[in-house]
């Protein structure tokens, strides 16, 4: 039990610092436009790229509470880590994401 505590307390810290890099939070904790963080990304949201071409989405941060949303970051974690300096990569089909995305919409 103890383990799994562990691992969802490093899954979320990972989440965190990925969050400060691409979304508006870390503008709010002192990161801006001299970090390369996004501008266009709202208060609130965060973004992601998906599929093989890598397009981007912006995507509300209550998305992270979906189990559903939830598999594709353990997916992402999985096939690219979460220590890299480019955004938030989700090893899904454009189609497939979208799909998701408009039904927890």
């Amino acid at each position: 039990m103890a383990l799994r505590k562990n691992n969802k307390l490093s899954q979320a810290a990972a989440l965190k610092q990925i969050l400060k890099r691409c979304s508006s939070l870390g503008r709010k904790q002192g990161y801006g436009e001299e970090d390369g963080l996004p501008q266009d990304v709202p208060k609130g949201h965060f973004a992601v790229y998906v599929g093989e071409n890598r397009s981007r989405f912006i995507v509300p941060i209550s998305y992270l509470t979906h189990p559903e949303f939830q598999t594709l970051l353990q997916r992402a974690e999985e096939e690219f880590g979460f220590h890299h300096d480019m955004g938030l990569t989700i090893p899904c089909e454009e189609v497939v994401f979208r799909s998701l995305t408009s039904m927890l919409n």
